[in-house]
């Protein structure tokens, strides 16, 4: 019933927009250059390290679109996932809901709940393993407001498990079923089978024998963007890349074989950053060939942190509460909005994507559903106030290499608290002074450690968090 109320409530303001403003369609179906919203673009990489790309500081790698891409609008230097891996952060994305709040904090499909690797006495917390449709999505908000919108490349948010013979079937999840009339590639998996066609992936049919999916999914956004340039439009770009498996072209796998070292640790991992590089610099030259890049808003950021490359600074990786695990590379361009060469140090979050985006189009917030992200439109555009004094992660599972500790961090200013559930002494670092977490100033500074627990603990109960628990004695 509440779902169905919801939908009403999207007509109408949909409704309500079209009949009011100007940029409604005219008599020849197209909407007043002038007036109309501005596009709007989600490139989200998978498993991409801050420290994977030139412009954020790996001089070894190659990646110039994004170098430029960067150069033409904001850059953010401390903004992190909503989870260490991905499932959580895309959900929180979708919905600008907190992964705690979803009970959606683990990688799909994860482990079976009540799991403790051996000689471990602790379990994960139970998780949910996909994206309800009882949320109300970005996609079905804009796409009510009048948007295309066009989901294409790795969604991994509806995984059912064989058991649940009850629930929805794995395809009544897919992206098409939540606010998107295009779904290109999106499923249950975490990973392509391959990246060189035949995929495997049951969204995607190759075109051709041998084609390469970076490639693929780019010309499936291109053809998006060319058929949609009347707009408004809302492309859902996710690249299945940098996942697993590390698959690239020889000649360039052979380019980072030569440079293998510091910065390069897996010379296909950074192939494979080049190859998607290349082909967002491809998308974003059809969207000037377009005339579309002044009217687009176009957000390019990662959905945890690196797996496969080197990290350094950052300690930790994809998994884990350490910067390296939780965080990305983030940027943002929008002409006339967003300043050229910019550059943000306010700590952000995956679930700030879903008001940002809403603000942008002109959408109130969704009713009867709470938002846990801020819009970053103050910090866009360097005017008004970002209401936030701390950001939260919450990670209750074992990621799939096992190595992580389940617990929680907290951020306000330029301090982090690490709390580990399992018990042990708490963790906190002065980022500003200690970017790679090597001083624990919690013995140093009590103060600021119990107070910063105790905000962990109260928004984990106000978020209704799920926790783990002790393995039953024998």
């Amino acid at each position: 019933m509440m779902k169905q109320m919801i939908r009403l409530t999207q007509l109408l303001v949909a409704a309500n927009l079209l009949a009011t403003t100007a940029w409604g369609h005219g008599a020849e179906g197209e909407v007043p250059e002038a007036n109309r919203p501005p596009n709007i673009v989600v490139i989200m990489a998978d498993d991409l390290g801050m420290m994977d790309l030139h412009c954020y500081g790996n001089e070894r790698l190659d990646t110039p679109a994004l170098d430029q891409f960067a150069a033409e609008g904001m850059r953010f230097t401390d903004a992190y996932a909503a989870g260490p891996v991905c499932s959580p952060t895309r959900a929180a994305m979708m919905t600008g809901q907190a992964p705690a709040r979803l009970h959606l904090t683990n990688h799909a499909p994860g482990h079976k709940d009540g799991f403790a690797p051996e000689g471990l006495d602790l379990q994960e917390a139970e998780s949910v393993r996909n994206l309800s449709l009882s949320y109300v999505t970005v996609a079905e908000r804009l796409s009510a407001a009048g948007y295309a919108t066009a989901h294409i490349g790795k969604w991994h948010l509806s995984y059912v498990s064989p058991d649940d013979k009850d629930g929805p079937t794995e395809p009544e999840l897919r992206p098409d079923k939540q606010g998107f009339d295009i779904n290109i590639g999106g499923c249950f998996r975490g990973g392509p089978p391959s990246y060189f066609a035949p995929y495997r992936i049951p969204t995607l049919e190759a075109k051709q024998e041998g084609e390469y999916l970076p490639e693929r999914l780019a010309d499936e956004a291109i053809a998006f963007i060319r058929e949609k340039r009347d707009g408004p439009f809302y492309l859902n770009w996710w690249p299945y890349s940098v996942h697993y498996p590390m698959e690239a072209r020889e000649e360039l796998i052979e380019k980072y074989r030569k440079r293998e070292g510091p910065g390069i640790k897996n010379p296909v991992y950074a192939a494979m950053i080049e190859a998607m590089d290349t082909e967002i610099g491809r998308f974003l030259k059809a969207l000037e060939e377009a005339g579309l890049d002044d009217n687009t808003l176009v957000i390019f950021k990662s959905d945890n942190g690196g797996y496969d490359g080197d990290n350094r600074p950052l300690r930790g990786f994809k998994g884990m509460l350490y910067e390296g695990g939780v965080r990305i590379p983030w940027m943002v361009r929008w002409p006339g909005h967003v300043e050229a060469g910019s550059r943000c140090e306010t700590p952000v979050i995956s679930m700030d994507c879903y008001p940002t985006l809403l603000e942008v189009a002109g959408l109130e917030p969704t009713p009867d559903q709470p938002v846990d992200g801020v819009s970053l439109t103050p910090l866009l555009t360097q005017t008004g106030e970002f209401g936030r004094d701390a950001l939260y992660i919450h990670y209750p599972n074992y990621a799939f290499h096992q190595q992580n500790r389940l617990g929680g961090m907290v951020r306000e200013g330029d301090y982090k608290l690490i709390k580990r559930y399992g018990g042990g002494p708490l963790e906190l670092y002065h980022l500003g002074n200690d970017i790679g977490e090597t001083k624990n100033l919690a013995k140093q500074s009590p103060e600021i450690a119990a107070r910063l627990e105790k905000k962990l603990e109260e928004w984990l109960k106000q978020t209704g968090a799920k926790m783990p628990v002790r393995v039953p004695a024998k």
